[in-house]
């Protein structure tokens, strides 16, 4: 999800440029809310796993998509389907550019050995060169947030509006490697709780999550599990409406970051360097494992490969270093 909800604030600088420009994003059927509320964005859904699976199904999607008479394809994926893509575009001769993932770069920066440590170009700005390869260069410097969704009755009636600011907590990774230990999670919470001046909304997905989430909710007050309970579509107007979301290096702290909300992210074996920090946000924002006692961070770009003796490194955040970074944003 965090590569997809990366791409828009490629796709609204790219429209605010260029207002004889339209786009249409094809994506799997779960991202596409993502992109429900752009102007001048069509959304199409890609059904990898029935209707646009394999060989032939690619086919069926291109003899699909060529009604539509694109002028050029941006692949900001880089995958086999979409090479296969690219090959049936050719012989309609659209021009079809793919993103340069850097793969090179990255693996020298998550190396264990001669690592060359150092900040990649971000995957936005790497979005960004496949649109000015098309001929349509944009400044990512004028990039605007979304703005924030009303919400919902259902929202309201669950959340209830009162005078407390509302902090976002979103406490899974897709990999154990970048996920803040929950009995640290558990110790933020507390704190916030404690001082009786702010809502904290709990987000995941998948029931072993919700369940956890729900005990949490339960115990500490304040506190209530979205989890569950809202789609894609929902949760984005209440994340749109947050004073802070506090996440991993996830698809949250993208979705967050699209609408201009603070966001503080919490990196394990990952690293901001590989180009995955959340657009526009302050380094300060980042709370990072401490490299002097782990030197081979990043072991991964995505989380998925913990050397041993690495199973720890999240505990090297203290809670309170966390409780402090998000007051510092909730009463400036």
């Amino acid at each position: 999800m965090g590569d997809v909800a990366m791409t828009v604030p490629v796709i609204s600088t790219l429209l605010e440029k260029y207002p004889d420009l339209h786009v249409t994003v094809l994506t799997k059927r779960p991202f596409l809310p993502i992109f429900e509320d752009m102007e001048r964005v069509n959304v199409l859904e890609a059904d990898v796993k029935k209707r646009h699976k394999g060989l032939m199904g690619l086919w069926r999607l291109y003899q699909e998509l060529k009604p539509y008479h694109f002028t050029a394809v941006a692949d900001l994926h880089n995958v086999l389907r979409s090479r296969i893509l690219k090959k049936y575009f050719a012989t309609s001769g659209v021009p079809f550019v793919q993103l340069d993932k850097g793969r090179s770069e990255k693996k020298a920066l998550t190396r264990s050995k001669s690592k060359e440590f150092r900040p990649l170009k971000t995957t936005v700005e790497r979005y960004a060169d496949v649109f000015a390869q098309l001929g349509f260069p944009i400044e990512l410097s004028l990039a605007k947030p979304l703005a924030r969704i009303p919400l919902s009755e259902k929202i309201l009636d669950l959340v209830h509006q009162d005078t407390k600011k509302w902090v976002g907590i979103a406490p899974f990774a897709a990999h154990s490697g970048k996920m803040y230990p929950l009995f640290l999670m558990e110790k933020v919470i507390k704190i916030l709780s404690n001082t009786d001046k702010y809502k904290i909304l709990l987000f995941g997905g998948g029931e072993q999550e919700v369940e956890r989430l729900e005990r949490l909710s339960a115990e500490y007050a304040n506190t209530q599990c979205m989890a569950g309970k809202l789609t894609l579509s929902e949760e984005l107007q209440l994340i749109s409406n947050l004073d802070v979301m506090l996440c991993m290096d996830s698809g949250n702290a993208h979705l967050a970051a699209n609408y201009g909300i603070p966001v503080v992210t919490l990196w394990g074996v990952t690293h901001p360097y590989a180009g995955f920090y959340p657009f526009h946000q302050p380094m300060e924002n980042a709370l990072l494992a401490d490299r002097e006692q782990y030197p081979l961070i990043p072991t991964s770009v995505y989380g998925n490969k913990v050397p041993k003796g690495y199973e720890n490194v999240m505990e090297t955040i203290d809670p309170q270093q966390v409780v402090d970074r998000l007051l510092k944003i909730l009463e400036a």
